[in-house]
């Protein structure tokens, strides 16, 4: 079983320091997998569920 390669060179012959530079570059643009996954934002509603938390509840009065 053979793998295709990530990237390949298609122009010119760089050396193994140039070949090194683009992978560091490239694996820095990628999402690491021990970074935690971006926080979605909380509805006002879900964070009134949330127990532990103040609550800002308004009485209303009747008319």
């Amino acid at each position: 079983m053979t793998e295709e390669p990530l990237f390949r060179v298609v122009r010119g012959t760089p050396t193994a320091e140039e070949v090194a530079a683009i992978v560091g570059a490239l694996f820095s643009l990628a999402p690491s997998a021990s970074a935690p996954a971006p926080a979605r934002p909380r509805s006002r509603w879900a964070q009134s569920a949330r127990p532990g938390r103040p609550r800002h509840w308004r009485a209303v009065a009747g008319s």
